[in-house]
């Protein structure tokens, strides 16, 4: 009936049409725009059918469709011809949602966005045990805008659909069966099966499906006191979650709320318009950004990965303890068996207690049964020795951030596995090419810094030392996609990438201090700025001793601009044996919640401390607060940019809003001085300059803002 690149309509038995999306060149289906024009071709052969009788949906993919091509369509948002393509797919949707026949679609896997919005518009959908449903438009930092916030809400009700919209999560089949989003569910082998008997109910009449069509089309169930209780207290809630810097939620619910008491054209009408005011805020440019570079970062891990000569099959972690339990737990519950050695067997008890405590996290919050959380516990050996460390792929060591110690560790290992055998340290500041000296097989190491806790952080660097092999890179990324972790290729050189960009971010709240700023006040700014915490707080958690030793290497590396002038407040906690939360006590006092979880507390000792070593105390404008924290941050990484660090300036972004929180609704250093103007930013440092060196914008900098480029085309 119709044949495209896309979309193919076949003629089956008994009057039955089936609609197949099969985009040719793609491994998954979505909709770009030349799917939406061949939709559009397809249904004017169904409707031009004369013996139709029905239309089941397919998909020829493992999943069903993924949603709308963000690449092609992102880059059109604010562009009047975007509203062309929003348009067409409407009116498919809605001719699909009015064929003279009944359509029922099978949803074999992932239906999201877009894919969703097909299925809603269809009469009856069965799916799959293996499939997931979901309208992850708010985590791009936009809406539904092929009728998600209108049919949702028409067939589950008001509350399921805010939720959904709200969160932006995947579906299970259960839950999505359970909120009447789904009218079956089947396993994968029967799903076809199961959606050609409800097709053939309906056409026989034993299924209703024109009043499923006129809920579809009519104003929600709802009197307008139920309706103003509903989504002025989901809107309440929603804003309190989300916060101010996420708007999209929001303005969903408020779109689902004007349409509420309307028919389906006029609530898409209104569903159009909040999409195209949402779309065109710095927030959705922003996230839309972390989308796109987050699958740059996918694509070249996966080259990475493509290019291993061989499979981890078998690990090992060197130095138990909290991150080599961590580093443990991950390669065991994601199916890499690991040894974890350690020197003593109190450090050993102490990685196992880590691991276990982090499955069993899993096992109460239901997501790991008991006898599965043994079998992941039984692939992590715990060993005194190198005893069949020759049957190892990859080791990790792990071991105290002192280089002489790793040198001994490194050498000592060597020596126990094969030749082939990758060895990596995660060490965060020390030198790769460094500590290979120790090595009589350098092109078999690399660096793979992991952050902590491990199992919470997505990023890991994996670093080049100036005699690392392609092979050693390759495996290691390999290892490091199958731990179910973000990797990024860096360069070698004193902090790699994130410590060296994180420790001038540091050294501007030393600064503020000096000058009388009060901890508190930074903190709050910062944290309403989007960080998840303030300087003082991430200084305590990071360990303001790690951050002592790390900063002596930053200095020895940088001595032209990280070298200290002045006692920081860093140096005064340091003395002081407050190295925060692992000791209890920091810039703040840390007690134990009802949960047991550190909870800091202000403790006016650290004023007392402090006060020697600042000006008085005085209060600071949040623009300088800002300015003067995160110009020294992005100056550096500017350098590991031009530097070749760092490939790219989405993999620098990245690096930062996966390793230490920078605030994803801001798209990441590069991308917000886009945002702002190159030029605007350089004026920024030249206003801070005699703050020192980590305050002067580079040269390429100030060629970009004379030129007005950009970081990102």
């Amino acid at each position: 009936m119709f044949k495209g690149s896309a979309i193919c309509v076949t003629q089956l038995e008994a009057g039955i049409a089936e609609l197949n999306f099969d985009l040719a060149g793609h491994s998954v289906n979505k909709f770009n725009a030349h799917t939406i024009g061949e939709l559009s071709d397809a249904l004017d052969a169904l409707e031009s059918a004369s013996d139709l009788k029905g239309v089941i949906v397919t998909s020829g993919k493992g999943v069903f469709v993924v949603g709308a091509d963000i690449t092609e369509f992102g880059s059109m948002f604010g562009v009047p011809d975007f509203n062309k393509a929003e348009d067409l797919n409407n009116t498919n949707l809605n001719r699909l949602e009015t064929l003279n026949v009944p359509v029922v679609v099978a949803i074999n896997g992932y239906a999201l966005g877009g894919g969703l919005e097909v299925c809603l518009a269809c009469d009856f959908r069965v799916m799959s045990t293996a499939a997931k449903v979901g309208l992850p438009e708010t985590k791009l930092g936009i809406i539904p805008g092929w009728g998600g916030t209108v049919r949702l809400p028409r067939i589950s009700g008001a509350d399921t659909a805010i939720d959904w919209i709200a969160s932006g999560k995947d579906q299970r089949p259960d839950v999505a069966l359970k909120a009447g989003v789904v009218d079956g569910v089947v396993a994968p082998e029967h799903l076809r099966g199961a959606a050609l008997k409800v097709l053939q109910a309906a056409i026989d009449g034993t299924m209703d499906y024109q009043s499923r069509r006129a809920q579809k089309m009519a104003p929600l169930k709802l009197n307008q006191v139920e309706a103003m209780m509903v989504f002025e207290t989901s809107k309440a809630f929603v804003l309190g979650a989300a916060g101010p810097n996420y708007p999209a939620p929001i303005v969903a619910i408020e779109c689902m709320q004007k349409a509420a008491g309307l028919g389906r054209d006029e609530a898409l009408a209104i569903e159009a318009e909040g999409f195209m005011k949402i779309a065109d805020t710095e927030s959705a440019t922003a996230l839309i950004g972390i989308f796109l570079s987050d699958q740059l970062l996918a694509k070249k891990a996966r080259g990475w990965a493509k290019k291993a000569d061989k499979k981890v099959e078998q690990a090992a972690v060197l130095g138990a303890g909290i991150m080599g339990g961590g580093i443990a737990y991950q390669s065991a519950y994601k199916g890499i068996p690991i040894k974890m050695k350690d020197i003593n067997q109190e450090g050993l008890n102490l990685g196992l207690s880590e691991a276990g405590k982090l499955l069993s996290k899993r096992v109460n919050r239901g997501r790991m049964k008991v006898e599965q959380m043994g079998k992941v516990l039984a692939t992590i050996d715990p060993m005194l020795s190198y005893d069949t460390f020759e049957n190892v792929d990859i080791v990790v060591e792990a071991v105290v951030e002192n280089p002489k110690v790793k040198h001994i560790v490194l050498a000592e290992v060597e020596k126990k596995v094969n030749p082939d055998a990758i060895i990596a340290s995660n060490t965060s500041t020390i030198s790769i090419t460094c500590l290979a000296d120790a090595l009589e097989r350098p092109e078999n190491f690399c660096g793979m810094h992991f952050f902590n806790p491990v199992h919470a952080m997505p990023l890991v660097e994996v670093i080049r030392g100036e005699k690392s092999s392609d092979t050693a890179i390759a495996r290691t990324v390999a290892y490091a996609n199958a731990m179910g972790k973000k990797a990024i290729v860096v360069n070698d050189c004193p902090g790699f990438l994130v410590n060296r960009v994180l420790f001038p971010y540091f050294a501007g709240f030393m600064g503020l201090v000096k000058d009388g700023a009060d901890f508190q006040a930074v903190d709050k700014t910062m944290e309403r700025w989007g960080w998840p915490m303030g300087p003082a707080y991430l200084m305590d958690v990071v360990g303001i001793d790690t951050g002592s030793h790390a900063e002596k290497v930053m200095a020895e590396g940088f001595p032209d601009r990280m070298t200290k002038t002045f006692k920081t407040a860093g140096d005064v906690m340091y003395e002081n044996t407050r190295y925060g939360q692992k000791n209890g006590k920091g810039f703040y006092v840390y007690e134990l919640d009802k949960r047991g979880k550190p909870k800091k507390v202000v403790s006016q000792e650290t004023y007392e401390l402090l006060k020697p070593h600042t000006e008085t105390m005085k209060d600071f404008d949040k623009e300088e607060i800002i300015a003067r924290m995160i110009v020294p941050m992005a100056t550096e990484l500017a350098r590991c940019l031009e530097e070749k660090i760092v490939d790219s300036p989405a993999e620098a972004d990245m690096a930062l809003v996966y390793g230490v929180g920078f605030p994803p609704f801001r798209g990441g250093i590069f991308r917000w001085i886009d945002s702002i103007g190159i030029e605007n930013f350089v004026a920024m440092c030249d206003k801070y300059q005699h703050l020192g060196k980590l305050y002067e914008a580079t040269p390429t900098m100030r060629e970009m803002a004379a030129s007005g480029a950009k970081y990102y085309g």
